[in-house]
């Protein structure tokens, strides 16, 4: 069965776009009309999107009321990580759908992937 990943480019863009928003503001939190009319799509689109991305593990917390909005933890770097080469290989893969869509942050974990893979030239 093969499927057709192209459909999901936008949606996944757009997702990918929100988390840097977010990241890049942190901690202060932002509403869903703050995010609408930075990221150019609806609040119900932001909002729709934030709740697949909390769905899905991203640790965006949500506030109610004054004060209000998302915000997203705001670490500037993760502890280091240890991937099997599978693990590692379905990433890469991941990364490959949106191919050259991809923003700067994907192209620079691809990198990073590869070369932890296969060495510092990035293939085998």
């Amino acid at each position: 069965m093969t499927i057709n990943a192209r459909p999901l480019i936008p949606r996944v863009e757009r997702q990918h776009r929100l988390i840097e928003e977010l990241r890049t503001s942190a901690p202060r939190a932002l509403t869903a009309d703050q995010l609408s009319a930075r990221l150019l799509f609806t609040a119900r689109t932001v909002e729709r999107d934030v709740a697949e991305l909390v769905e899905a593990g991203v640790p965006i917390t949500a506030r109610r009321g004054r004060g209000g909005g998302y915000s997203i933890d705001s670490r500037r770097e993760l502890p280091p990580l240890v991937f099997t080469p599978g693990e590692a290989s379905a990433l890469i893969a991941s990364l490959t759908v949106i191919g050259p869509y991809g923003s700067a942050t994907a192209k620079s974990a691809m990198a990073k992937l590869l070369g932890a893979l296969y060495g510092e030239g990035g293939r085998p």
